[in-house]
This record gives C-alpha cells, sequence and structure tokens, in this order.
C-alpha cells in the first residue's frame, strides 16, 4: 500500500484498516507457524504496511 492511498483513507476507515492488517497479520503467523509461507517476506511487507497506517494516524491525532 502506497503513502498516497493510505492518506487519501478517511480516519474512521484507517482504523478499521489497522484492525484488518493486525488480524491479518496474526493469520499469516499462525499459518507460517503450521506450514511455512512460499514467500515469507509477506511477513514483513505487511508489518511495513500496518506501521504506514499507524504512522498517518498518529499524524492526524497530532494535528
Amino acid at each position: 500500500m502506497k503513502n498516497k492511498e493510505i492518506r487519501e483513507l478517511g480516519t474512521k476507515e484507517l482504523e478499521e484498516r489497522i484492525d484488518a492488517e493486525v488480524a491479518r497479520l496474526h493469520q499469516m503467523k499462525l499459518n507460517h507457524a503450521i506450514t511455512p509461507l512460499e514467500n515469507p517476506s509477506q511477513i514483513k511487507l505487511l508489518r511495513r504496511d500496518i506501521a504506514r497506517l499507524r504512522t498517518e494516524l498518529h499524524q492526524r491525532e497530532l494535528n
């Protein structure tokens, strides 16, 4: 997800997206523990997307 796409989301959508992505990350980690993923770097990319979302949310709270 690009930063431009993140900025276009509303605050409510941003919070919902964070919750959904965190749930997806937990599920992905669980699946990877049971049977290894074909591309384990997806976990790292998802963590970075979550960080981008949280950073944008934090910036909005400060303004």
